[in-house]
């Protein structure tokens, strides 16, 4: 069976984090999304993989170039206009309809949302599961916000997007078993309200012809729309994974306790006190006398300086902490650079949830603790203050004492 990959869009809804970057290549553990994506479908036996790409797509092409450096094959497809996912999905037709790719013999291939992590042993269940169109269902708690499926046994009988009053929590997960006669539903697919070709409505085409469409029940999954869904995928996956490794060095007086992965090239200074599970890049300088608290992933070449406290955040490549700063439940872009005492407030005092602004609307991140959302290349100066929530944008300044929020 053979995989295509959906990863043409921008990811509006992660804000100032996809300014200049495919929400797809947003870091979790410090690898891809996409690359935790090929990793699993690899482990269920697919190796061959089309990626549809638009947006920034030369940093997808860049990173994993023709997939040989992972295992597997990788061909590309350019959605120049992202017009929904039925079209992204239409744009594979030529490279499905090569019959040297059936090596299994099965004409069946899955389809992937780029933006969706589920489990190698969940990917295996649904390829296994008999069908002309198998989904990938789950159990949400907010079954408003996405495509919800209505059953009868192991068949679909329809599917409603984002329905105002759900009658069930079952919703389509982003994850298809197709057969070519996809194409033929996708020809017959109507723009929907927002001009969109969603191959939801290609789907129901298919269910209202007789065919066999059936769903396979996932038991893990992490659908990752909101900057905050990082941050659970990143803490989910941490967790998951159990990785001790140590490769760079480690001074003395340096506490590492539980899971713990350092890389090469980086000093964990006298004083620095981590707490697992918790994974450094290569070449980063850690402390000394600095707090590294659980699921916290840093990316290479970071720097924490004395004094600093980070827990469950992303601190991505390049970035320094300067001394006595805290960050808390926070994504924080590449080469940003903290002054001296920069706090970044992750808990509102009235003990709600924390609301955040991302493209004009306010969504509520169903957080308690949630810091800041921070892009590339932002300074700040001493004694900086950010309130929860907060998003800063891209190369943004921020100065000595300034409260943001």
């Amino acid at each position: 069976m053979k995989a295509v990959i959906l990863a043409a869009g921008k990811g509006t809804r992660m804000g100032s984090l996809t300014e200049d970057m495919p929400k797809v290549m947003l870091p979790v553990v410090n690898k891809p999304i996409l690359e935790h994506i090929i990793i699993t479908l690899k482990e269920a036996g697919i190796i061959d993989f089309l990626i549809v790409v638009g947006y920034c797509k030369e940093k997808i092409k860049d990173y994993f170039g023709d997939g040989s450096g992972f295992g597997v094959n990788i061909e590309y497809i350019w959605q120049k206009d992202q017009k929904g996912t039925a079209d992204a999905i239409g744009a594979a037709r030529k490279w499905i309809g090569n019959r040297n790719l059936y090596r299994t013999g099965d004409e069946r291939f899955l389809v992937t949302n780029g933006d969706v992590l589920a489990s190698g042993y969940d990917i295996k269940k649904l390829c296994n599961t008999k069908g002309d169109l198998v989904l990938a269902a789950r159990k949400v708690e907010n079954p408003e916000e996405y495509g919800i499926i209505y059953v009868k046994g192991r068949r679909i009988e329809k599917i409603i997007e984002k329905p105002k009053k759900p009658e069930n929590d079952l919703a389509n997960a982003g994850i298809y078993i197709f057969k070519p006669s996809i194409f033929d539903a996708i020809d017959n697919t109507k723009p929907s309200p927002r001009g969109e070709y969603e191959i939801t409505d290609s789907i129901q085409f298919q269910i209202d012809a007789g065919k066999d469409v059936r769903y396979s029940l996932l038991e893990k999954w992490q659908d990752i729309g909101f900057p905050w869904h990082l941050l659970e995928a990143n803490e989910s996956t941490m967790g998951d994974a159990g990785i001790s490794d140590i490769r760079g060095e480690i001074e003395p007086y340096a506490t590492l306790k539980g899971d713990v992965a350092v890389g090469e090239g980086t000093i964990i200074r006298n004083g620095a006190y981590i707490t697992g599970p918790v994974i450094i890049g290569n070449n980063c300088d850690i402390g000394p006398n600095c707090y590294i608290r659980p699921s916290t992933s840093i990316g290479d070449g970071v720097k924490i300086g004395n004094g600093v406290e980070v827990k469950n955040s992303i601190v991505m490549k390049g970035t320094h902490i300067g001394h006595l700063s805290y960050v808390g439940d926070s994504i924080i872009g590449e080469d940003c650079n903290f002054g001296a005492g920069t706090k970044v407030a992750n808990l509102r005092h009235d003990g709600r949830t924390v609301l955040v602004k991302l493209g004009g609307k306010k969504f509520d991140s169903r957080r308690r603790k949630l810091g800041v959302i921070m892009g590339n290349n932002v300074h700040t100066g001493i004694n900086s203050m950010i309130n929860v929530g907060a998003v800063v944008k891209s190369g943004a300044n921020i100065a000595p004492g300034e409260f943001v929020k």
